[in-house]
């Protein structure tokens, strides 16, 4: 089935399912114009908003976007505590509409050096939404891929010691359910904005094929049409997954 966006076609059949998206380039932004930085996270966050918001008509299964990386911690604390903030207006302002369309929120990420007001506040919406199926946002929060794959190294280590599994069972699949959210696919389209062209410490293990998309368009300037078009690019392209 075909569907027409800004007077884009799309081909509803081939989409991805699971779209990861690096937002980069709010302080750039916020530079650019003379402002301070939160300003850049703000209209940031707004910007999220409306893709979240828009992807109800495009019907993406499941969308992550890199809210907080561990790398972030060497950021100023006063930067940090706004970009937290942030994260508990999203969740607390979306709450209501996550309800009211089925749609499930998780928390892709570790509670360590969390503020526990922040975690009872994420987590609690993700337990509230966890039967929901109708499509997934996934907040990808103080999180780093190589410290997810290190965490799902001591369980399996754990589950060895304790004869939960023999090691000859451990597999790329098998592994994949000691990471945070298994039940997550795999990444089919990584979009990242600001013309930066690495990946961040982003999904590490599930971005291992995923087609690539970038834009130099800062995340506050980025618009629903640009997300189409990133989109569109998706359903041209032809994935092999390392065969002839």
């Amino acid at each position: 089935m075909k569907k027409e966006f800004f007077g884009i076609e799309i081909d509803l059949d081939k989409i991805p399912q699971h779209i990861g998206i690096i937002m980069d380039g709010n302080g750039r932004w916020a530079k650019e114009k003379g402002l301070e930085r939160h300003k850049g996270h703000e209209k940031g966050y707004q910007v999220l908003k409306d893709i979240v918001e828009f992807n109800k008509e495009v019907g993406i299964k499941t969308l992550s976007f890199y809210a907080f990386s561990t790398e972030n911690w060497n950021r100023p604390e006063k930067e940090i505590n706004f970009l937290f903030s942030l994260a508990k207006k999203l969740a607390t302002e979306y709450r209501k509409t996550l309800l009211e369309n089925k749609i499930r929120l998780t928390i892709y990420g570790s509670k360590d050096r969390l503020p526990q007001d922040l975690v009872n506040t994420l987590w609690d919406i993700e337990e509230e939404t966890k039967e929901f199926n109708n499509y997934t946002l996934n907040m990808v929060f103080n999180y780093g891929g190589r410290k997810e794959i290190i965490d799902g190294v001591k369980k399996v280590i754990d589950d060895i010691k304790n004869n939960k599994i023999n090691i000859e069972e451990l597999n790329e699949e098998k592994f994949s359910s000691y990471l945070y959210h298994p039940e997550i696919p795999d990444v089919d389209l990584l979009i990242r904005t600001s013309g930066e062209l690495r990946i961040s410490n982003f999904l590490l293990w599930k971005v291992a094929y995923a087609e690539i998309w970038v834009t130099k368009t800062f995340w506050p300037d980025f618009t629903p049409k640009e997300f189409i078009e990133a989109i569109k690019n998706y359903t041209e392209r032809e994935r092999r997954f390392g065969k002839v």
